[in-house]
């Protein structure tokens, strides 16, 4: 809620000149999350956002290939928290009256942002196999400097941070020939995108997704216990070792902050291996979204605050 009592969907949000209740919701759809030709949505769910076809090259991409835009195919429902339980279930009281039971793509603790009242938006979707048609993606969260929409889904990171590198926003990712999403490597793991070029080498990126925040401003990772992103960090060292390069990307769902930093009092373990994959060579790399109603961009690098 806003100071004066109104909801974000009525509040004016950032550099936009309207507001959100004046958007036209029937033009304007999440794009970062889907494909409008679900044909099309099957095959790249498939093969990889961006990807081409062919089975012998499925989840590659190269620069020179354009990639088809993302988006819902139809708008979010807003709604507000009744209960997040059983770790992947909310239940969500809909602006219409009705009560439904989303799925939550969210293993963490969701500190600040499962508590009952909260505003939530919620996807839909029409396959029939799915048990729960709806799935949870936003949430208004406000740390005292006004509500803010905050990404709870994190099954999307790694389109997001794809399409990024692919539209050339990742200026320290730029130039590579390839890329290839969910390839093995390490020890019975598999790294989320894999760069490679000939003249440049290769390049290992692993990537995080970051909701939380407790002080204004400042957006925290992890928000519990993580041995798996611990995990990941010792395998990202190996692969410098092996002379390669190797990022660790913090992808913040939320635009109310201004610095990153890591959580000792949640896990220190990890905040080690952090240090360590650092001084072994691992790249670090925090990036701001822009959330709004109709879409999660990319916005801009954040510093890491040690």
């Amino acid at each position: 809620m806003t100071a004066n009592g109104r909801s974000l969907s009525h509040a004016t949000r950032g550099n936009d000149n309207r507001h959100v209740r004046d958007w036209p919701i029937d033009k304007y759809v999440i794009h970062v999350f889907g494909i409008v030709d679900r044909s099309q949505w099957k095959r790249s769910v498939r093969n990889g956002f961006g990807c081409d076809e062919n089975p012998a090259t499925a989840g590659n991409w190269a620069p020179k290939q354009s990639s088809p835009p993302m988006h819902f195919s139809s708008p979010l429902l807003s709604g507000t928290l009744i209960q997040r339980y059983k770790r992947f279930l909310a239940d969500v009281r809909l602006d219409t009256g009705e009560t439904v039971t989303a799925t939550c793509p969210n293993t963490g603790s969701m500190i600040g942002l499962k508590d009952p009242g909260l505003r939530v938006w919620l996807s839909t979707s029409d396959s029939p196999t799915r048990k729960y048609k709806h799935t949870w993606e936003m949430v208004e969260h406000d740390l005292g400097q006004g509500p803010a929409l905050v990404g709870v889904n994190t099954s999307h990171p790694n389109a997001i941070v794809t399409e990024a590198i692919q539209a050339g926003k990742i200026k320290q990712l730029k130039g590579y020939a390839e890329l290839k999403r969910e390839q093995k490597y390490g020890k019975n793991s598999r790294i989320d995108i894999l760069l490679t070029d000939p003249k440049k080498g290769v390049c290992y990126v692993e990537i995080k997704n970051v909701h939380l925040s407790r002080k204004a401003g400042l957006a925290e990772f992890p928000d519990s216990v993580t041995e798996r992103g611990a995990k990941h960090l010792v395998e990202l060292s190996d692969m410098v070792r092996d002379g390669h390069r190797a990022m660790m990307v913090y992808l913040i769902q939320r635009n109310d902050t201004d610095a990153f930093a890591l959580v000792p009092e949640i896990d220190p373990a990890y905040v080690a291996a952090f240090k360590l994959a650092e001084k072994a060579g691992v790249e670090m790399l925090a990036v701001r979204c822009h959330m709004s109603l109709s879409g999660i961009t990319i916005d801009k690098t954040l510093k890491i605050k040690p």
